[in-house]
């Protein structure tokens, strides 16, 4: 699968250790098929990888992405509730969306729609997955905030484009709007093996979808 190889081959570029590559390649069975639209088909995600360092490999029109936020700051931001993770280090997330229809809404709002339409909200580390695996993705008008992860406060996270052309890992409040920001989703998580090995469906925990 030429599409998996690429991805695969990103992690390894990006430095990745060794036992999250492994554990990400019998994934290449579960890869979906492709179908023609707007959405992206599947995106290649590993766990627990520090997000600053995961954002310093996403590359835009030969420009490293970077964030002002502090480590410790970014590792308190946790899949919500409303998340269903599968076990294991790595899984598929599929038919990815940036959000387009969901500019100019509030996180909050933005998070309700996602998970009416039985979607789920990308957390921290699927959007940062995003971003390395398709950074032309993110444009001025439409990067995306991953309100599947939150830290306690009324913050949440996004990738966008710098003034000056970097991809910029940072945050917004939740009740703000942004034209240039959606709300990036998937319609599954997809796991290789582990309790949850198989189809993770998108919006199954819906009565716990408002956080603070």
């Amino acid at each position: 699968m030429p599409e998996f190889d690429r991805q695969l081959t990103n992690l390894r570029d990006a430095g990745y250790p060794p036992e999250v590559i492994a554990a990400a390649e019998p994934l290449w069975k579960l890869v979906p098929p492709v179908v023609d639209g707007s959405a992206i088909p599947f995106v290649l995600v590993v766990k627990g990888v520090p997000a600053a360092d995961v954002i310093a490999h996403v590359q835009l029109r030969g420009k490293a992405g970077f964030t002002s936020m502090d480590a410790d700051d970014l590792a308190q931001f946790r899949p919500i509730p409303a998340v269903d993770l599968p076990a294991g280090a790595a899984y598929l997330i599929t038919e990815v969306d940036t959000g387009k229809a969901t500019l100019g809404v509030t996180p909050q709002d933005g998070l309700e729609r996602i998970l009416d339409e039985g979607r789920s909200p990308l957390t921290l580390d699927e959007g940062l997955a995003l971003a390395i695996q398709f950074p032309d993705a993110l444009t001025s008008m439409n990067a995306f905030e991953m309100v599947g992860s939150r830290c306690g406060d009324r913050r949440v996270t996004g990738v966008w484009v710098s003034k000056d052309g970097r991809p910029r890992l940072g945050w917004c409040w939740v009740g703000n709007p942004h034209t240039w920001l959606g709300m990036a989703s998937c319609a599954e998580r997809v796991a290789a093996s582990g309790p949850a090995a198989g189809r993770v469906q998108a919006g199954q925990s819906r009565p716990t979808a408002r956080t603070a």
